[in-house]
C-alpha cells in the first residue's frame, strides 16, 4: 500500500509544470504571457524584469481590487541597470476556478489593463477581465518605491536600492557642508566688521589727544 502510494507521489512530483511569466518585459506593463491553464501541484514563476510592479491577486468581479487573503507579491522594484532580477513563485492549490490577478502601481491596472489569468473559461475570459479592469477608471492604489514582503509566495533576488540612500546621504552631506561653510563665512564678516570699528573709536582717541 505505501509502495503504491509513493509511486502516486512521485508521479504528481513529476507531472507537476513550472510556467514562467514575464513581467515588464522591454519596459513594458504587461505579463507576458497574460494567462496560463495550470492544475494543482504547478508552480508559477514571476519574473520582474522593469520598473516596480506587482502580481496581486484580485476577482472577476472586482479586477483591480485586491482580494482579501490573496496572494500578493508586493511591489518588486527594478533599477534601470539592473543585473539581477526579482523572482517571485506561487504553488496552485485550488484550480477549480479561475484565478484573477492584477499589478496593484498606480494605473497599470485601469489604465493600462495589466492583468493576469489562470485557467481562465469561455465564459470568464482574460478579454472580459481585462476590458473589466480598464473600465474601472484610474485606480486608487498608491505607489510604492520598494520591493516589499510577499504573501503566500516565495520571493528570490534582490533591486539595486544602496545607490538612492547613498545619494540622498551625499546630498544631506552636502547641504551640511554648504551650512557650515555660510556659518564660518558669516562669523568671519563680524569679526571684521567689529575690528574696524575698535580702528575708528581708536583713531577718534588719537584725535582728540592730538
Amino acid at each position: 500500500m505505501r509502495f503504491f502510494a509513493l509511486v502516486a507521489a512521485l508521479v504528481s512530483a513529476v507531472a507537476a509544470e513550472t510556467f514562467t511569466v514575464i513581467v515588464g518585459g522591454n519596459s513594458t506593463i504587461t505579463y507576458n504571457p497574460t494567462s496560463v491553464n495550470a492544475t494543482n501541484g504547478d508552480v508559477i514563476q514571476f519574473q520582474f524584469v522593469s520598473k516596480n510592479h506587482t502580481l496581486t491577486q484580485s476577482s472577476f468581479a472586482a479586477p483591480c481590487t485586491p482580494l482579501a487573503d490573496g496572494v500578493d507579491s508586493g511591489f518588486q522594484a527594478v533599477a534601470t541597470n539592473a543585473t539581477t532580477f526579482p523572482v517571485w513563485s506561487f504553488t496552485l492549490t485550488n484550480t477549480s476556478a479561475p484565478l484573477w490577478f492584477y499589478c496593484a502601481q498606480v494605473g497599470h491596472c485601469a489604465n493600462d489593463g495589466m492583468v493576469f489569468a489562470v485557467n481562465p473559461t469561455a465564459a470568464k475570459s482574460f478579454e472580459a477581465f481585462q476590458a473589466a479592469a480598464l473600465a474601472t477608471g484610474t485606480n486608487s492604489t498608491t505607489t510604492n518605491t520598494t520591493a516589499s514582503a510577499a504573501t503566500s509566495g516565495t520571493s528570490t533576488a534582490s533591486t539595486a536600492s544602496g545607490s538612492t540612500v547613498a545619494s540622498a546621504s551625499a546630498a544631506v552631506a552636502s547641504q551640511s557642508a554648504v551650512g557650515a561653510a555660510t556659518t564660518a563665512n558669516g562669523a568671519t564678516a563680524l569679526a571684521s566688521s567689529a575690528i574696524a570699528g575698535l580702528v575708528a573709536v581708536f583713531g577718534v582717541g588719537v584725535g582728540l589727544l592730538l
